[in-house]
């Protein structure tokens, strides 16, 4: 995490510190922000209506929430990318042929970043959307791309943004991580068994060109349907062929 010595403009970071904090508490008032990061309610208000102005949140008497302009720059983040697009219609086929959840993650700044997830006819629900961002060890996709990164970017990593334990599966020690990674690399993916959410596991491989990690793909449902031939076998069959499908495709596209 940044210190403010570590940020040039602090205004800058005390605006995107009210914008996250909006987004954590799904809406808020001036005190109640201001009472989260304990800065003056004068402050926090000239942040917020300046950010009303620039379209940035909306206000609903007196209730701050962030605007749509931010899905404006996703978007616009996203469609730049070009393993988006040659990913997205081969992750629907997958999401079709397994029924459950298919997901594409690219690495920013040390973080996992959801580019696209669709849903089969038979997924549950879950709490990630395009542009939700986990710790990278939490997650069979995140974990997939961590096993093809250099050691000491790995260890930057880890050291910025920690090891969590979201669940009690949750990998938080290093060694047992870095063994995991040559598990990764022998056999071609990764295993999420309810790592980040209770009840649910995960079969990721990595999108690899030559030494460039372009991100990972995954599967992921509910652990009754994640279990036996299917876990061990058809669904890893099926991840890796897709992703050998987005790689060779990526390098006509």
């Amino acid at each position: 995490m940044q210190t403010e010595t570590d940020v040039p403009v602090k205004a800058t970071r005390v605006s995107f510190d009210v914008v996250e904090v909006l987004q954590e508490l799904d809406g808020a008032g001036v005190t109640e922000v201001a009472s989260e990061l304990d800065l003056p309610r004068s402050t926090v208000h000239d942040h917020l209506r300046t950010l009303e102005e620039l379209e940035l949140v909306v206000n609903e008497d007196g209730n701050y929430k962030t605007g749509t302009r931010f899905l404006e720059f996703g978007g616009y983040a996203r469609k730049r990318m070009k393993v988006f697009e040659v990913a997205k219609p081969e992750l629907q086929k997958l999401a079709e042929q397994t029924g459950e959840h298919s997901n594409l993650m690219v690495e920013e700044h040390g973080r996992g970043v959801f580019l696209y997830k669709t849903e089969g006819e038979n997924a549950v629900k879950l709490d990630t959307y395009n542009g939700y961002r986990v710790h990278l060890q939490t997650t069979a996709l995140g974990k997939a791309m961590m096993a093809h990164m250099d050691e000491e970017r790995v260890h930057d990593i880890l050291d910025r943004h920690g090891m969590p334990g979201i669940t009690d599966r949750t990998v938080t020690d290093e060694e047992r991580l870095f063994e995991e990674f040559e598990a990764i690399r022998e056999r071609g993916y990764a295993i999420d068994r309810e790592e980040r959410v209770r009840g649910m596991r995960c079969i990721a491989a990595p999108l690899l060109d030559d030494d460039e990690i372009l991100g990972a793909i995954s599967v992921s449902g509910p652990k009754n349907r994640m279990q036996g031939e299917r876990f061990e076998e058809e669904i890893p069959r099926q991840v890796l062929r897709i992703a050998n499908v987005i790689e060779v495709n990526m390098t006509h596209a």
